[in-house]
């Protein structure tokens, strides 16, 4: 751990409405025996809902120890301090949770600057703005003023860096998300932002793993097959993951594409050999894990949105994040039922779903 990171986590336990920093595998503790199933369950679920007040059932939900957290979008906010008072109406009811897994929410969103940010305000230049820069510098201050702004609204997770490699024309390049077409200089200014979150008391995720530069389309938009060979993925768009990690990235979120020479199968976040062999095993992440967007129709084929959730578990995902196209908070109740329904036929094993959420609270615990 280098000093800057130490001394992030030392002045993170001193903050009360702190924000955090990267997990490490919890050990198993007589606790984790006491969880009920739906706890369980909740510990991996990250909700959605329309609107700027958030439902009562979601509400209901959080206080029984539930829900792990809650990803917000642009019409969930109007400025930061209606996002704070929002955010602070969701961390009031986890106050309330049963005490093993009373630990602050994970309040997310997609802050990565230009036209993805759902607050206005930092960072406003794109990342392929940030980029052409060249400079690692001006992706550290454009990811602690992310953080220092979010970190005002009461958002303690940022859904970015993209550190995914751009490609001319590919989807992540017409929008600017990403910060160049090289993995050095992606790497460089990833880390950067990372680093740069952390020094605004926001927790970072690199997306979308194993790299989402080559795509022509959206997975929000339909079914995508990125036909790169193992070589070029591991050698280029890999590389940048190696770096965040290094750096101490705390998520890292995996994408809906599918890659046929790592999985002919299945795409990324439902494909075990991507999850728990080249994102573990290869480059030795230890953090969280986060789903891109299970109900997202780039994943129509797989079963419904909310049957992915026990692939999803089975698979080595830690958190199971349900957009609803934004909004339906539907979703998540509808995966929460599944997995509770996998739980009593024996589909799925408690000992199946422990790892991760043992990961989420130990993350959530950073949060104090």
């Amino acid at each position: 751990m280098t000093s800057l990171r130490a001394g992030f986590l030392g002045a993170l336990l001193l903050v009360i409405a702190g924000l955090g920093a990267g997990p490490a595998s919890a050990p198993d503790t007589p606790a984790s025996a006491r969880f009920t199933n739906r706890e369980l369950v909740g510990q991996r679920l990250v909700y959605s809902f329309k609107g700027t007040t958030p439902p009562d059932a979601l509400l209901a939900r959080i206080r029984q120890g539930r829900a792990a957290g809650v990803v917000l979008f642009k019409s969930n906010l109007r400025s930061p301090s209606q996002a704070r008072s929002l955010a602070g109406r969701l961390q009031s009811a986890a106050r309330q949770a049963p005490k093993r897994v009373r630990h602050p929410l994970l309040i997310m969103t997609d802050q990565e600057g230009g036209q993805v940010r759902r607050l206005d305000g930092a960072p406003e230049r794109s990342a392929a703005q940030i980029g052409a820069t060249g400079k690692p510098s001006v992706a550290f201050r454009a990811g602690r003023d992310a953080g220092r702004l979010l970190g005002c609204a009461g958002i303690n997770v940022d859904l970015a860096p993209v550190i995914d490699v751009g490609r001319s024309g590919g989807a992540i390049d017409q929008f600017e998300r990403a910060f160049g077409s090289t993995p050095n200089l992606v790497a460089a200014m990833g880390s950067a932002f990372v680093r740069g979150l952390h020094a605004g008391r926001t927790l970072a995720t690199a997306k979308h793993f194993p790299g989402f530069g080559a795509a022509k389309a959206n997975t929000d938009d339909a079914k995508v097959t990125i036909d790169l060979s193992a070589r070029t993925l591991r050698r280029v768009d890999e590389r940048p993951y190696r770096a965040a990690i290094k750096q101490g990235v705390d998520l890292v979120m995996l994408s809906s594409a599918v890659y046929p020479s790592l999985d002919p199968k299945w795409p990324a976040a439902l494909s075990r050999r991507v999850v728990a062999g080249e994102l573990r095993r290869r480059h030795h992440f230890r953090g969280v894990t986060v789903t891109d967007a299970l109900d997202t129709p780039g994943l129509a084929g797989y079963g419904t949105a909310a049957q992915r959730a026990v692939r999803a578990v089975k698979v080595g995902d830690d958190l199971l994040l349900y957009s609803g196209n934004a909004g339906d908070f539907a979703d998540g109740v509808k995966a929460e039922r599944n997995l509770l329904k996998a739980l009593r036929t024996k589909q799925l094993r408690r000992t199946e779903l422990l790892p991760g959420a043992r990961r989420v609270l130990k993350l959530r615990r950073l949060l104090r």
